[in-house]
């Protein structure tokens, strides 16, 4: 059984070229399998291995990042979901191509306990920042997904579709929550006036709310040889979540 990890974490790392020498030199050789990227903005990626390992991989990650393991977003799989070890130094570990973001500046977190709490308010406007061809799939039940090939297509979106002053509750999610985080400040700096997203995004929401509670829709596309997961992919949660 694979133990899945999926995680990032926006903060200013310094050198990112060092940090991926050491996790190459720590885990080239072991069953850590997947993708995690390193860029001065801060880390993202998804990795799978035994428990024992993830185990290693996130205590070296909290202490050179400060990821903690409530920011990881946990599932299983029988199978190995990825083929090869990789960590890549990038410029951004989310592209948001012509349009400058300060991602230390997002929106509001949501934690997946009071989403439902968030979308049950008539005034929110809500947003699917994933592509077309994830969301066609699966979202929550009443949100709004803009025809968006690629995820710097959501500024042009955003910019050409809604106003500030008529859109004044805007709340966004994705699949880990790091498209969502990084909208969430883009909207700010456009002047909508609150603007929240879903902490740990649809795998949190996913992970943490019982079935019997969910507004989610469909399955939720994902970037490994699992293609899609849904709730029964994830452990059920204690009652008194």
């Amino acid at each position: 059984m694979y133990t899945i990890a999926a995680y990032y974490r926006f903060f200013a790392l310094a050198d990112p070229a060092a940090l991926r020498e050491e996790l190459l030199a720590t885990f080239t050789g072991s069953d850590l399998l997947g993708t995690t990227l390193l860029a001065p903005e801060g880390i993202n990626g998804t990795m799978a291995a035994s428990a024992a390992t993830i185990d290693r991989l996130l205590a070296l990650l909290h202490e050179r990042t400060g990821l903690t393991r409530e920011e990881v977003k946990f599932s299983t799989s029988e199978h190995p979901p990825f083929r090869r070890l990789k960590f890549k130094h990038k410029r951004e570990i989310i592209t948001f191509r012509n349009t400058s973001i300060d991602p230390s500046r997002p929106g509001q977190y949501v934690d997946p306990a009071h989403w439902n709490q968030l979308l049950a308010d008539p005034e929110v406007l809500l947003l699917d920042t994933r592509n077309t061809y994830e969301t066609e799939i699966g979202t929550f039940t009443g949100a709004v997904a803009p025809p968006l090939a690629t995820f710097s297509d959501f500024a042009t979106y955003v910019r050409e579709n809604l106003d500030p002053a008529k859109h004044r509750k805007v709340a966004m999610f994705c699949t880990g929550g790091i498209r969502c985080e990084k909208a969430s400040a883009f909207m700010l700096q456009e002047g909508f006036p609150e603007v929240y997203h879903l902490k740990g995004g649809i795998l949190k929401y996913l992970e943490e709310v019982p079935t019997d509670q969910s507004q989610w829709q469909g399955e939720c596309y994902i970037f490994d040889e699992r293609v899609s997961v849904d709730h029964k992919d994830f452990p059920t949660p204690p009652p008194n979540k």
